[in-house]
């Protein structure tokens, strides 16, 4: 029986051996590291060594707070961060929604791209915290956090990144926080954190990670993220990989398919999203495990809903191509002969 292709890693992407290795080294600290006893502070050497290691590696110069992962970054950034509103962007994905549910929601463009027009006027009304995603996970559109940072700082307000598909991946670009995903980038599940510029931009709650987040640290898992991200390659994804895409790209086109890529103001190569003419989202799915491989219906988190892609919404695609639209992702161990047989699947059910 053939291997599975896993084609999925938007959603999680397998656990590099590195990081495997490291956290078991990390299980034979079980102490606590917030204890003050010998075994402890050898615990808390090891969580502060890979704290600056993780630093290292993102070229963050600010704080690091560990959390469970990005949704947990999230809710910590959106419900304590000192500002006066919060505007979050309307393809963010759930996290960070349902941590400010009453937000303003900045529009976005058929492109996908963050109206700057309305975030200007936004920003001046009020002194507000900003959320926008740096590469959207359903469409791999990646948004101009330099110009949005820009905007939103010379407002006075603070600019939350969602990095978790960027961190370990491409540089993380400038803003006040950053929200880091380990599992996205072939570290284990169970373990992320929120980056800040400066603790003083959040009120504390007291606990761990400086008396900005409760619970023991998870110590194994930050050893697995530390040495996740310093395995990390750049590029992330070889582009010799991803050649066969575009054959298939100019292919879709002919079919009558639609290559979300061509209308994206800023498309990320190793995550794509295509439209396939007369085959439904879902049937394409279950096509494809069929076929053994794993691809996805938008955000994990709402794949299972069968609803309509509220990214692709926000963005205006006609109805009929949102529903017949599936994503592709690739990570760090993706090969090329995976790609071409993706392709080769692809073309199969296009044509049937």
């Amino acid at each position: 029986m053939p291997e599975r292709i896993y084609l999925d890693h938007a959603a999680t992407s397998p656990l590099r051996p590195e990081a495997k290795a490291a956290m078991e080294q990390g299980f034979a600290l079980w102490a606590n590291p917030s204890s003050p006893h010998a075994e402890g502070r050898k615990a808390r050497a090891a969580l502060e060594d890979a704290r600056e290691r993780i630093k290292t590696a993102l070229g963050w110069q600010g704080e690091v707070i560990f959390t469970s992962g990005a949704s947990e970054a999230a809710a910590l950034a959106l419900e304590r961060a000192d500002a006066r509103a919060r505007l979050v962007s309307a393809v963010e994905h759930d996290c960070i929604l349902q941590a400010a549910p009453e937000a303003e929601r900045l529009p976005v463009g058929g492109d996908g791209a963050v109206d700057l027009a309305v975030l200007q006027e936004a920003v001046e009304r009020e002194r507000p915290l900003v959320a926008v995603q740096q590469i959207n996970s359903e469409t791999g559109n990646a948004q101009a956090i330099e110009q949005l940072y820009e905007i939103v700082s010379g407002a006075g307000g603070l600019l939350l990144s969602d990095c978790a598909q960027a961190a370990g991946k491409v540089t993380i670009l400038p803003c006040d926080m950053a929200i880091v995903s380990a599992h996205k980038f072939g570290g284990p599940i169970g373990i992320g954190a929120l980056l800040v510029e400066d603790y003083a931009m959040l009120k504390p709650s007291g606990g761990q990670e400086r008396g900005y987040r409760r619970g023991t640290e998870n110590l194994p898992g930050v050893l697995g993220m530390a040495e996740a991200l310093e395995a990390s390659s750049d590029p992330y994804v070889a582009s010799d990989i991803l050649e066969p895409l575009d054959q298939l790209a100019r292919e879709c086109r002919a079919l009558g398919g639609t290559w979300l890529s061509d209308s994206l103001s800023d498309p990320t190569p190793y995550i794509r999203a295509i439209a396939m003419p007369n085959m439904s989202a879902t049937a394409q799915v279950m096509r494809f495990d069929m076929a053994g491989m794993s691809v996805s219906q938008g955000s994990a988190c709402s794949s299972g809903t069968m609803k309509t892609s509220r990214v692709l919404e926000a963005m205006q695609v006609e109805p009929e191509v949102a529903a017949n639209t599936i994503r592709v992702s690739f990570g760090w161990n993706t090969t090329k002969a995976e790609v071409e047989r993706f392709a080769e699947v692809w073309l199969d059910l296009a044509r049937t």
